[in-house]
């Protein structure tokens, strides 16, 4: 329980790896650098999550946008910074305090720089990953040099990356990856779409798009049905619910707060 609690924490900020399948990825050929139109976010975007074990508020996490004050190879980027914290009487017996940080190519949408700092219950891990995209390799704190394929996402960027998806005419059943630098490894991550649906949170009701995430043998969620994520039928298309299966019930992350949306939010009432 307590494994999936802090997952659901850091969904947003950093679990990436966990919400969706992984699946380990052969390199692509390099070429240019690519180029992605986004509409569905913009500077001074904030996304604050509640995770709820039962009725109680276990943690917090919040997602904040800016413009960065820092070029790459002479390109303009955004900063992305992520924070999870446990609360209550959870703070007191298994303390959460994740950092995750990138610099995100406003043309390309892919990182420059990514860090993280995280100490939960005292298991720390520290990370920073600096990505030459040019010339396809990622490069850790370990002084290690990693083959990696241009565009290639880290935990943090792959959540505004996704946001770029056309879902127009998604079908129920199209499953869409992302090449990610996770924990010093190439995965693809990968969803699939269930379908539309509105659904009631703290916030009110929203027309929703239901995503599931594809499974592989050995992870977390050994059935796809074992973790459910809802994200705003609109233009922002922000994730708006998650929740998973325990032994008994079941931990949800929900939207409680949002301001600086490029666009009206999916709200019915």
């Amino acid at each position: 329980m307590k494994e999936k609690a802090l997952i659901l924490t850091g969904i947003l900020i950093g679990a990436l790896s966990s919400v969706f399948g992984l699946v380990p990825i052969d390199i692509a050929t390099h070429s240019s650098l690519p180029e992605i139109t986004n509409s569905a976010f913009k500077p001074g975007e904030k996304l604050t999550y509640k995770v709820h074990y039962g009725i109680i508020d276990a943690g917090e996490a919040v997602l904040e946008i800016k413009d960065s004050p820092y070029t790459f190879e002479n390109r303009n980027a955004y900063y992305a910074v992520g924070t999870g914290k446990s609360l209550g009487a959870f703070d007191m017996f298994f303390k959460v305090r994740d950092k995750y940080e990138t610099y995100i190519d406003k043309k390309g949408m892919f990182p420059w720089y990514f860090k993280r700092r995280v100490d939960e219950g005292g298991y720390k891990i520290s990370q920073d990953y600096t990505f030459d995209q040019g010339a396809g390799e990622v490069f850790t704190q370990k002084e290690e040099t990693h083959e990696v394929p241009m565009g290639v996402q880290d935990m943090v960027s792959a959540f505004y990356f996704a946001r770029t998806f056309d879902f127009s005419d998604v079908q129920k059943g199209d499953v869409f990856e992302i090449p990610t630098f996770v924990d010093d490894e190439l995965f693809n991550l990968r969803i699939k779409f269930q379908g539309r649906e509105t659904i009631k949170i703290r916030n009110g009701k929203f027309k929703a798009m239901k995503f599931v995430p594809v499974v592989q043998e050995g992870r977390i969620w050994k059935d796809e049905n074992d973790l459910n994520v809802w994200i705003s039928d609109d233009d922002n298309k922000i994730p708006l619910l998650a929740k998973t299966k325990i032994l008994f019930g079941s931990i949800k992350m929900e939207l409680t707060e949002y301001s600086g949306l490029a666009h009206k939010i999916s709200k019915v009432r």
